[in-house]
């Protein structure tokens, strides 16, 4: 029996925002074929909107009241004559019943079948499914009886330490370690509300933990006719709170002894639901004793395009949003599963640049991107910058902060990192906090270099890699340099400078150095004045002798190059010689250095110190949220680590704990209020004498 002839798909509308719509769209356009985006109040102006040849409004900011309205999505459709839906990832990429309900519609969703989407869906029913095709599973509790006391005397019985996962969750959410017993219950209520929160389902699931875990998944695809292949593996095991940070293919230390085992069961878990077009296959690997030949075991399938996937295309030569267009149109694999093995090559890095703290614990930021930029190292043809967002745009709290996604490719794994060291020297975000700084220390840090990965990389190495240093005079010192390039360009080139001094609109005076005065605001709001003296006057190349506090530099100094700055402070043994990207706006200047990116900011004359809100006993909001649950009155005695507040903010819970023994005052707020950023909840006050 022959295949129907395919279907050719004439216009595509992206169900989903940023970054990932961006890229589908790319891909869609240059195959000819017509794309539609749809747009919330708060992307009215996003990249993706205009990106599409057109584009819908389909409802306020949040994403319940828009992104996620399968009924919005599909009337989008109809409105401009979509007949195929791509769902990108996250929001209704792994929904079946929107996937049922754009065939109703006679719409083509690029994804897996609704069926397929239900066996994975839920952690507990994809397991035995595992189990029934011989995919190998980590040991656990998947069973229907829910309550506290029978999820607590499972994990005993499976022996600590365990992992609570909520069975539809994904992102990290709904997930908790488990060390001793003492932390279970309060582990499991949590798991269960992110669950409910999350996913509208708080089914819970306990599997043993693997203490030396690397966690590594292979790229798979179907078609309609039965067909499966993967396409190699992405190592994904560096993460903070469950969720990925660094993704490489392939994966470090695999041998092909190793691939060939983990890719038959990848496709064995594949070819299990009948699995059509993209999805990806998670298994934990227990490197205890290395990785060749190493236990693993199946953790999920992710039945979508995955974050990571321009990894797998830069080792692969695939376009896999290509792929997934071709098979949904009803084509089958092009390949076989020997071409894909024998054409692949190099290694590529991925890296998540995401507007977040992480010496806050990697709190999601907010606020105005004043300047985005990704200098001359992105201009290697080896090196991708997948991005939704451009400088002048908002990091909202609605959705995830993800600024872009930085890939590069190399010829082998350390060609790949220094193309990665390069590519973050090179990039610059000023206007809101981000992970920049986090990340170029962690492709430089030696462990990476050596390839030691397990998903406990991070643990013990926040001091080193999440702390940022105070600003030093020198910092001062750089943004007095790059004050002074703003506002005079010319005067390291001046070619026709008059002789006449009474000529010269420079820093001449009468009996006195030449001077040039600059002033910013440290950490406790105080004054900072440095001053750059002219060396000679006649002379604008000689440069400047720099003074902040007790630091005297020179010669300094400051020249332009390319997107950026190159300066040169003092002489001998102890010169620095710096190329830096930069931003200057009204609040500060962004200076980003190789591993550290400074902001300092402008000297604010009626800067008022009474304005400051919070004592030290104040607990403050990280961030705006929404109240979820308040475990203190007005009154109440509380120790230090007591949980005061549980809050909600970007679909992760927080809990606010006492900074200090005391006594609870000023609380004034209630359950399911929204707060905003740096608001006072209440204060632990002193108890009284």
């Amino acid at each position: 029996m022959s295949n129907p002839m395919p279907k050719n798909i004439q216009k595509i509308l992206i169900a989903n925002r940023g970054e990932i719509a961006c890229r589908v769209m790319a891909t869609a356009q240059e195959m000819g074929i017509k794309t539609v985006a749809v747009y919330s109040d708060a992307d009215a102006g996003a990249m993706h909107t205009q990106m599409a040849d057109e584009a819908v409004h389909i409802g306020a900011s949040p994403a319940a009241e828009s992104y996620l309205v399968q009924q919005k999505i599909i009337d989008a459709c109809l409105q401009t004559g979509a007949d195929a839906v791509h769902p990108g990832y996250g929001f209704l990429s792994e929904n079946p019943d929107f996937a049922n309900l754009c065939a109703e519609n006679d719409i083509i969703f690029i994804g897996p079948s609704a069926d397929s989407m239900n066996a994975m869906a839920l952690k507990g029913k994809a397991k035995q499914l595992m189990i029934d095709a011989g995919v190998p599973v980590v040991p656990g509790y998947h069973g229907d009886a829910q309550d506290d006391d029978s999820l607590y005397q499972a994990a005993v019985e499976i022996g600590f330490p365990v992992l609570i996962k909520a069975v539809a969750g994904g992102g990290g959410k709904g997930m908790r370690a488990v060390h001793t017993e003492s932390e279970l219950i309060d582990a499991i209520r949590a798991a269960r509300s992110e669950g409910e929160k999350s996913f509208s389902n708080g089914k819970l699931l306990i599997e043993k933990l693997i203490q030396k875990p690397r966690h590594i998944e292979l790229q798979v695809f179907g078609d309609q006719y039965g067909n499966a292949v993967h396409l190699l593996e992405r190592d994904c095991s560096i993460q903070r709170r469950h969720q990925k940070v660094i993704e490489e293919a392939p994966a470090p230390g695999m041998s092909d002894a190793m691939r060939e085992k983990m890719g038959d069961a990848a496709v064995n878990a594949a070819k299990a639901v009948n699995y059509s077009g993209a999805g990806t296959v998670e298994f934990i690997v227990d490197v205890t004793d290395g990785l060749d030949d190493a236990p693993f075991y199946f953790m999920e399938m992710n039945t979508r395009l995955q974050v990571e996937h321009p990894v797998t295309e830069m080792i692969t030569g695939v376009d896999l949003v290509e792929w997934q267009i071709r098979i949904a149109e009803g084509h089958e694999i092009p390949v076989t599963q020997d071409d894909i093995l024998n054409e692949a090559m190099g290694h590529s890095i991925e890296v998540r640049l995401y507007a977040e703290d992480p010496a806050n614990n990697y709190l999601p930021a907010i606020g105005t991107l004043d300047s985005f930029e990704v200098g001359a190292a992105a201009q290697d043809g080896f090196v991708r910058v997948e991005t939704g967002v451009r400088s002048g745009d908002e990091i909202s709290i609605f959705y995830d902060p993800m600024i872009a996604k930085l890939v590069v490719y190399g010829d082998d794994r350390e060609q790949a990192i220094h193309k990665m060291q390069a590519v973050l020297k090179d990039t610059l975000v000023a206007g809101t906090k981000t992970n920049r700084d986090f990340l170029a220390r962690l492709v430089a840090d030696q462990d990476f270099i050596d390839a030691n990965l397990d998903t406990g990389f991070l643990s013990g190495k926040d001091e080193s890699l999440c702390q940022n240093p105070a600003l030093s005079d020198t910092d001062y010192i750089l943004a007095a340099l790059t004050d002074h390039h703003e506002s005079h360009p010319s005067d390291a080139s001046r070619e026709n400078t008059p002789t006449d001094p009474w000529d010269r609109a420079d820093a001449f005076r009468v009996n006195r150095d030449a001077c040039y005065h600059y002033a910013y605001t440290d950490s406790e709001g105080e004054r900072v004045a440095v001053s750059l003296t002219v060396l000679d006057p006649n002379n604008p190349a000689a440069g400047f002798s720099a003074k902040c506090g007790d630091t005297v530099l020179s010669p300094c100094h400051v020249q332009k190059i390319d997107d950026g700055l190159r300066f040169s402070l003092g002489h001998g043994d102890n010169s620095q010689h710096l190329s830096c990207l930069y931003a200057k706006t009204s609040a500060g200047i962004t200076i980003a250095k190789d591993t550290d990116s400074a902001f300092i900011p402008a000297y604010l004359p009626d800067f008022d110190a009474d304005n400051v809100v919070g004592g030290d006993g104040a607990v403050l909001s990280p961030m705006p949220g929404k109240i979820l649950d308040i475990k203190v009155a007005n009154g109440d005695s509380v120790k230090a680590g007591d949980a005061l507040i549980i809050m909600e903010a970007m679909k992760m819970e927080q809990t606010l704990k006492a900074p200090k023994d005391g006594i609870i005052q000023g609380l004034s707020i209630q359950k399911d209020d929204q707060v905003s950023d740096n608001t006072v909840l209440l204060e632990v006050a002193d108890p009284e004498q």
